[in-house]
């Protein structure tokens, strides 16, 4: 049973209000989670995860990044749905992202982390190195961090990828780590998706692995103390 309630938030970007889960701790409050989505929308199984975040003592919101485009959008696993959402996707300019992340990050109190998966892997690397606010960032199989790999976080940020993910090569991730060299790249015997149970790639292993890392890190950037 889902933990959150839908809310509204206003773009820094062009003002739009786009919707939003926003998941709350039961107990005490270790900080804010700006929580990203795949290229499927908030599907149940972003609320899943956001809600497990809130469980760990994190306020989550994840926001609904391609409402611009089809209010509520949550795609499924089949080929229609997935074409679907890479072109909303490919339709929805970074500029925009960010001024959308910015408008989560500012509903919460700090200190306030950011996570993402697919394309919210990316848009995590994206709001990490643009958005004010943040205090660490943790990126998951973010595919399109190549296109922004110009670009430098300014919060400590962990990038995790699986080793058998046809969708990034291995060339894509060297980029990353020649560029960055200081930035963590953690490698998972799994493929893309590997946190979803929902895709076959589903690896429980690397999945937890990657959340006791990210919990990690940000427990050791100010979320390791009640902010309430």
């Amino acid at each position: 049973m889902s933990m959150g309630q839908q809310i509204t938030l206003k773009s820094t970007f062009d003002g739009f209000e786009l919707g939003a889960y926003h998941a709350k701790p039961s107990d005490a409050r270790r900080g804010g989670l700006l929580l990203i989505q795949e290229i499927f929308g908030v599907t149940d199984h972003i609320r899943e995860l956001a809600d497990a975040f809130a469980a760990d003592g994190y306020e989550t919101i994840a926001p609904s990044f391609y409402d611009r485009l089809e209010r509520g959008f949550q795609a499924d696993y089949s080929q229609a749905s997935i074409a679907k959402g890479v072109e909303y996707s490919q339709a929805t300019p970074w500029d925009q992202v960010a001024g959308d992340a910015q408008a989560a990050i500012d509903a919460l109190k700090a200190p306030v982390f950011v996570t993402g998966f697919c394309w919210g892997g990316a848009a995590a690397w994206l709001a990490a190195c643009r958005c004010t606010g943040l205090s660490a960032a943790a990126s998951f199989y973010g595919r399109r961090i190549s296109e922004l790999k110009d670009e430098t976080p300014q919060v400590p940020i962990i990038l995790h990828f699986g080793k058998t993910d046809a969708s990034i090569p291995p060339e894509r991730i060297d980029e990353i780590a020649e560029r960055h060299p200081d930035i963590p790249i953690h490698l998972y015997p799994a493929g893309h998706g590997f946190v979803s149970d929902r895709r076959a790639d589903y690896d429980a292993d690397s999945a937890r692995l990657a959340r006791l890392r990210t919990l990690a890190l940000f427990s050791n950037n100010g979320g390791g103390r009640s902010s309430a």
